[in-house]
């Protein structure tokens, strides 16, 4: 019978754990500027961006028109190819389940407000933001948006 080595794990005390997750962007991060980058070049303006008066402070927010748009990380938000059950331990399945959780009631809230709300994986933002900018276009044109969509 061989021995089963555990995988190192890195122990950090909680000031380096603090300093560490500093790191990690919330907003701004590379989807969210590809793709406000690519809604100014279609010409799609009247936006605002993290409204907390919204439920889930939404990335983009199109106030008028009641479109919500979330760009979600793919490890916190727990995509399946990003991020597997069971390989980094309790602590991160649960987290992860309770920002999928959190996820879904955000988007109930908002719907049951009259809201339309469109979330989006960073990786399907950066790369195709052409595709990305032409659902939110054709989600502001069912809302009342006029103009063209470049």
């Amino acid at each position: 019978m061989r021995d089963e080595v555990a995988s190192p794990r890195r122990v950090l005390d909680p000031v380096q754990r603090r300093e560490m997750m500093t790191r990690f962007r919330s907003v701004d991060t590379k989807a969210e500027l590809v793709l406000r980058h690519a809604l100014r070049s279609a010409g799609i303006h009247g936006y605002r961006l993290h409204l907390r008066s919204i439920p889930g402070c939404p990335d983009v927010a199109f106030i008028k028109w009641r479109v919500a748009v979330f760009v979600d990380g793919v490890f916190w938000h727990g995509h399946t190819e990003f991020f597997r059950p069971g390989t980094l331990g309790a602590y991160w399945d649960a987290k992860i389940e309770g920002n999928r959780r959190r996820d879904e009631r955000t988007s109930n809230t908002l719907e049951s407000m009259g809201w339309r709300v469109m979330r989006f994986w960073e990786t399907e933002v950066v790369a195709n933001p052409p595709a990305v900018v032409e659902l939110i276009g054709k989600a502001l044109q069912t809302r009342g948006r006029s103009g063209r969509i470049d």
